[in-house]
């Protein structure tokens, strides 16, 4: 099954929607394998963000995500990263779709609630920022027949 990486970011976290994120992955049947909840060093942060160094947001994207804590959560299903793009809405909330996790509840797009990989690759690069392999729960879903084929 392919893996992702979410975060909740702290404004998510700051209004209290974690539970309900969390709820929307777990209904739509996508596994929960590793989560955290910590505040970001700026050198995670800048090693997260690296493909926006120079560009003129980046310093205040750093700055933002390691003023609060944060959820980094490692999820896995059947084409999770793409549908989880989807299930966030687009990244700036005013061209969200309603209904969308930034639609719901995202005002601006430098408070849009939630981070999640835009490719397998990024995802398997992010990871491994958050998490060590050990700390990634392998578990069979008994209900995972009735999700998938």
């Amino acid at each position: 099954m392919e893996r992702t990486y979410l975060m909740i970011k702290p404004d998510g976290v700051q209004r209290g929607l974690v539970g309900e994120i969390i709820s929307r992955f777990e209904k739509k049947g996508f596994k929960l394998v590793g989560m955290k909840f910590l505040r970001l060093t700026r050198e995670m942060a800048e090693k997260h963000y690296a493909e926006h160094v120079g560009k003129p947001f980046f310093a205040g994207l750093v700055d933002y995500i390691i003023s609060g804590p944060v959820v980094a959560m490692c999820w896995e299903g059947k084409d999770i990263v793409s549908v989880s793009r989807e299930m966030m809405g687009a990244t700036n909330p005013a061209k969200a779709a309603p209904g969308t996790i930034r639609g719901t509840y995202a005002v601006d797009i430098g408070r849009n609630i939630i981070h999640g990989s835009d490719s397998p690759a990024s995802a398997e690069r992010e990871l491994a920022i958050y998490f060590q392999s050990d700390e990634l729960v392998e578990w069979d879903r008994t209900l995972q027949g009735w999700l998938t084929e």
